[in-house]
C-alpha cells in the first residue's frame, strides 16, 4: 500500500520575507521558485541530467554507499555570481558531528553547469533573499549536487541526524525523486521543541532555512523500486566569508 505523505505548507511568493521572518523556513513551489528567480521550469529541467554524472562521496564514515555529490563556491555580490576556485568543503565538530574536523575535497560541479542560466538566476535570487533579510552585503555561497540511492538497501540523506550547517541561509531544492520512500523532512526551532515535518515530492519545490533560527534533518530512503534515489541542489549563504578551516588561514 502507498505511504502516505504529509504536505509541505507552502508558501505564498508575495509571502516569503515575512514567513521567514516570523518562522524561520519557508517552503516554496516551483512556480513560485520560477516566478521569484526568474526562470523557467524547463531551464531548471535542463540541470537535472547532470545528476546522472555525480561520482560517490569517498568520505562517508559509516561505511555506506548511498552518496553521490559535486562541489562548487562562489560569491555573490548585487547581481554578481563571481565563481571562486575549487575549494574543500570543512565543516566544524560542533555542527557536523559525524563529518566535521576534516577537509573533504569533492569534485567540482561541472563548468556546463555552474555556467547555465538557470543555476546562475537561483544563485542570484537566493543572495537577494539574503540581502532582504539582512542587508546589502557579499554571501559566501557553496552548492551541493546530492544523490541518495538505495544502493545499500536504505540512503540516508542526512547522516549526522538533526542539525544545522554553521552558515547564515540553507535552500534545499528537490530536483528529483524516483522509486523510494520515506524521506521526509523535518524542521525544528533552535529553542524550542516545536516543529514540522512534510515531505517534499515536488521536482523544483524548495525549503529555505534560516540556518541561525531552526535546525533540520531528512529521513532515510529506502526502495519502492530497485534502484530507487532522491537528488537535491543544496545552497549555502553565509555572511562574512567562507567556512573554512582555521588551520589552513593564514
Amino acid at each position: 500500500m502507498p505511504q502516505a505523505l504529509l504536505p509541505p505548507p507552502l508558501t505564498a511568493p508575495d509571502q516569503l520575507n515575512a514567513t521567514l521572518a516570523h518562522q524561520g523556513f519557508a517552503v516554496l513551489s516551483a512556480a513560485s521558485v520560477c516566478a521569484l528567480a526568474g526562470v523557467s521550469l524547463s531551464a531548471l529541467q535542463a540541470l537535472q541530467p547532470s545528476w546522472d554524472q555525480l561520482p560517490p562521496d569517498q568520505y562517508l564514515k559509516d561505511g555506506g554507499r548511498y552518496r553521490r555529490r559535486r562541489h562548487a563556491s562562489a560569491q555573490l555580490r548585487a547581481d554578481q555570481v563571481l565563481n571562486v576556485p575549487h575549494r574543500a568543503h570543512w565543516q566544524p565538530l560542533s555542527y557536523n558531528a559525524l563529518h566535521g574536523g576534516m577537509q573533504r575535497w569533492f569534485e567540482p560541479v561541472a563548468p556546463e553547469v555552474v555556467q547555465h542560466t538557470a543555476w546562475q538566476a537561483l544563485l542570484r535570487w537566493l543572495g537577494g533573499v539574503a540581502t532582504a533579510a539582512q542587508g546589502a552585503q557579499p554571501w559566501f555561497a557553496e552548492a551541493h549536487q546530492f544523490r541518495i540511492d538505495t544502493t545499500d538497501g536504505i540512503g540516508r540523506p542526512t547522516p549526522e541526524g538533526a542539525h544545522r550547517d554553521g552558515v547564515n541561509w540553507v535552500a534545499v531544492f528537490l530536483v528529483a525523486r524516483q522509486g523510494v520512500k520515506g524521506g521526509e523532512t523535518r524542521v525544528f526551532d533552535v529553542d524550542s521543541p516545536s516543529g514540522q515535518r512534510f515531505t517534499l515530492t515536488e521536482p523544483w519545490s524548495l525549503l529555505l532555512l534560516d540556518d541561525t533560527r531552526v535546525i533540520h534533518e531528512t529521513t532515510p530512503i529506502q526502495p519502492e523500486q530497485a534502484g530507487g534515489w532522491r537528488d537535491t541542489l543544496v545552497v549555502t549563504l553565509r555572511a562574512h566569508s567562507f567556512l573554512d578551516d582555521p588551520a589552513t588561514a593564514v
